[in-house]
């Protein structure tokens, strides 16, 4: 779950011409304000627009409040601490502001479980970002975006006709304030716990123009409607890749690994670097959900024999760095707390071989414990993943045991993500697939051993 939190904003107001600022309630003031039936079901634009339904249907979008982890998350975390802790209700609640904006909207809250087929499913549909007009604050977060349902629906192009409904260009909609509304927020403590637009906008792509629908909804070739009589070069792919696209995983990272000989004698030390490089993505990587996901660099040598090695990273010495080395300490305690658990001990922190490097940002609850609850987070640990086009070099210093044998060693750096911390994800009985090792990328070298 990506929970979304209210914050009051009273700065400045970013508003359509014909919006005063006393018609406008976003955030937690948007709860109630609008019926289910305010908004078309996405059913109805995909008569029209068959390719973009498709391809939203296929995204995390639309299933933003029925994906299995953010259900497990919402009802067993976030739910009953709002059960618990009378404070947390309205926090709990505005989860849906993201992931169920229509429930949200509604004042349907929480809203019935997946299983009950409510209108809650449609999760981020069509209506939805095609009837937003602006945001209210100086930085898009935490739902503050300005919802206007009816039959003007915004998009990115002049002159469009619809028998349907009205077609209104949007300058709000072609801007990475736009996606910032729901991929940045603040918890109630004050804590910047999402804050994906706000990374890109301290970035090279910011400056350089390159927005996030220009990686996530790519321009192609095409009609945006069956009866539309226009072909244009550019319409937006509703694709929406990210953290659950193999695809877009791979690659993202480049890496290569190097030894500091390549002939040596066993008893020696050798010193081999992993260089990585964010060279494809806008933010830092990982994003979003950081307190969920995890990233690590698993080093291994294997020597003429066949026998195997695991190396683990040498420490730099950064303050806060044993988060960002793998160990099997115990974590999570409040989730124990939450769940109403008896003498829960915790769970291990990280669920990857001890001594790989990790790239995170470590998230405390408010006893100082590492927490996945992001609302409950009282404080962030060090930030170590990586900015976009950024470089992080990791030293392993190997020590080579006397019996090693004659011969060619491979080691091999491989770097994996997973979506789920996997002990979390085992004691929540979080589904396979979320669990998954996905291999962003690998790089092998030899050098020789000579007795």
């Amino acid at each position: 779950m990506r929970s979304i939190f209210s914050c009051i904003l009273i700065l400045f107001i970013v508003l359509p011409l014909n919006v005063s600022a006393q018609d406008v309630r976003v955030g937690d003031a948007a709860h109630g304000i609008f019926k289910y039936d305010d908004f078309e079901k996405p059913a109805k634009c995909r008569s029209c627009h068959i390719d973009i339904y498709e391809q939203w249907n296929q995204a995390m979008m639309s299933v933003a409040y029925t994906h299995h982890w953010d259900e497990i998350e919402y009802f067993e975390l976030a739910v009953k601490h709002g059960e618990k802790d009378p404070k947390m209700k309205p926090v709990a609640d505005g989860c849906n502001g993201c992931h169920a904006p229509l429930a949200f909207f509604a004042g349907d809250t929480p809203p019935p479980r997946p299983s009950e087929n409510s209108r809650a499913n449609e999760s981020v549909s069509c209506d939805v970002c095609h009837t937003i007009t602006g945001f209210v604050g100086d930085i898009p977060h935490n739902f503050n975006f300005i919802s206007k349902p009816g039959k003007i629906k915004y998009g990115n192009r002049d002159g469009v006709e619809s028998p349907e409904h009205t077609t209104q260009y949007s300058d709000f909609i072609r801007t990475a304030d736009f996606c910032g509304v729901c991929h940045n927020e603040k918890n109630p403590f004050g804590i910047w716990v999402k804050s994906t637009q706000i990374e890109w906008k301290e970035g090279e792509y910011s400056e350089q123009g390159v927005r996030c629908q220009d990686c996530h909804m790519p321009g192609a070739p095409g009609r945006n409607a069956v009866m539309a009589k226009e072909e244009y070069d550019d319409v937006a792919q509703h694709l929406f890749h990210g953290a659950h696209s193999p695809a877009k995983l791979r690659g993202s990272v480049e890496l290569r690994i190097h030894p500091d000989t390549r002939e040596t004698e066993p008893g020696m030390p050798v010193v081999l670097k992993a260089v990585l490089h964010n060279a494809k993505a806008g933010h830092k990587i990982p994003t979003g959900a950081v307190e969920d996901r995890i990233m690590w660099l698993n080093v291994e040598a294997v020597d003429s024999k066949g026998r195997k090695y695991h190396l683990a990273v040498d420490e730099k010495g950064f303050e806060g760095e044993k988060y960002t080395i793998a160990s099997d300490e115990l974590a999570y305690q409040d989730i124990g707390e939450i769940m109403g658990i008896p003498d829960f001990k915790g769970l291990p922190r990280d669920g990857v071989p001890v001594g790989d490097r990790i790239f995170r940002m470590a998230y405390f609850d408010p006893k100082g414990r590492m927490t996945i609850c992001q609302w409950n987070t009282a404080s962030l640990g060090t930030d170590y993943r990586i900015g976009p086009r950024e470089t992080k070099i990791e030293k392993y210093t190997w020590d080579l045991p006397d019996d090693i044998p004659e011969g060619k060693v491979t080691v091999t750096a491989r770097l994996y993500y997973s979506r789920l911390v996997n002990p979390v994800s085992d004691y929540l009985n979080v589904p396979e697939d979320e669990k998954e090792h996905v291999l962003i990328n690998e790089s092998s070298t030899t050098f020789e051993i000579f007795w």
